[in-house]
């Protein structure tokens, strides 16, 4: 199968399953989306989504997170992984966005990334959810993901899946895409147990696809080549 044509198959699956996929972190404003973006490293969204109403109460903007000592912060957030260095990331990106940007959360991810605590992945959830920009933030399920089904072959780091997803996907259909990926891989196409009995994707799914090589079985599909056509 060429990769452009498992492209639109994996798309028009995702659109039919979830046409309005979106982020399942809350948050009011873009502010308080920076904030649960970076206390979301290496902890469940349902953990951030418990922190982030109390911590936003106390500081509602930049200019108060900013002016918050580094304790009080940590006392609002100590139940998620690395309060620590989250509390120090907070306080600094706070102070950046004050001091540099007027408490505005910028548009574009080289303005974000200036962000003390929010690197390339962060800074594309950022412009994607708020901003609707056309980028694709690889998390960790992105990246599985994309990889197992065989929609980035030969992309070894996030960057390159990235790469890869953005040139094959069109830029009015990453900012769902990337919710797609990121709930697949949540809920379906997990990393220790994926549930492929209760995935629509097995029929063209690399991984899937393998598996049931080495199990003697004969696959439906063969081996994905690039189209560039």
């Amino acid at each position: 199968m060429k990769l452009k044509e498992k492209y639109r198959l994996v798309l028009e699956y995702f659109k039919k399953e979830r046409p309005l996929p979106e982020t399942e972190l809350d948050f009011g404003d873009p502010f308080g989306l920076v904030v649960a973006v970076i206390l979301s490293a290496q902890c469940t969204d349902k953990r951030v989504n418990m922190i982030t109403p109390a911590l936003l109460k106390a500081f509602p903007d930049a200019a108060s997170m900013a002016a918050a000592g580094l304790d009080d912060i940590f006392g609002f957030i100590k139940s998620c992984s690395f309060p620590n260095n989250k509390a120090r990331h907070l306080k600094e990106m706070a102070s950046v966005l004050a001091r540099e940007f007027g408490g505005k959360v910028p548009e574009e991810p080289d303005q974000l990334m200036k962000l003390p605590g929010v690197g390339r992945k962060t800074a594309n959830v950022i412009a994607s959810v708020i901003y609707r920009k056309p980028v694709i933030a690889v998390d960790t399920h992105v990246f599985r993901v994309a990889r197992r089904i065989g929609l980035t072959p030969g992309a070894k780091t996030p960057l390159m899946v990235e790469k890869k997803l953005t040139r094959y996907i069109e830029p009015s259909l990453r900012h769902n895409a990337h919710h797609w990926l990121i709930l697949h891989g949540r809920y379906t196409c997990q990393a220790r147990k994926p549930k492929c009995k209760e995935c629509g994707l097995t029929g063209i799914c690399s991984y899937y696809l393998k598996k049931q090589q080495v199990k003697g079985k004969s696959p439906e599909g063969k081996g994905d080549s690039e189209n560039h056509n």
